[in-house]
């Protein structure tokens, strides 16, 4: 399979740019990882999900010297 992978790629590489970038979308597509759009969407999702949290006071910001004082304090030991 290595040998027939290696084949494909040295042909690939022959097609003009367009071409490479459609096979590289449906090489992509096919292994059923998710799109930027997917994450992007994903993305957005969870930062409406985290502005609602913080409106609603059920979550609160923490200060980065608060969380970096508590990283040293937990790993100086």
């Amino acid at each position: 399979m290595v040998e027939l992978a290696e084949k494909i790629y040295e042909q690939a590489l022959d097609l003009p740019i367009d071409d490479r970038l459609i096979l590289i979308d449906k090489l992509l597509i096919s292994t059923n990882l998710p799109t930027q759009d997917d994450i992007d969407q994903a993305w957005s999702k969870e930062v409406e999900r985290r502005c609602q949290e913080l409106d609603s006071g059920k979550a609160r910001l923490i200060p980065g010297e608060e969380v970096f004082e508590k990283i040293k304090k937990r790993f100086s030991k």
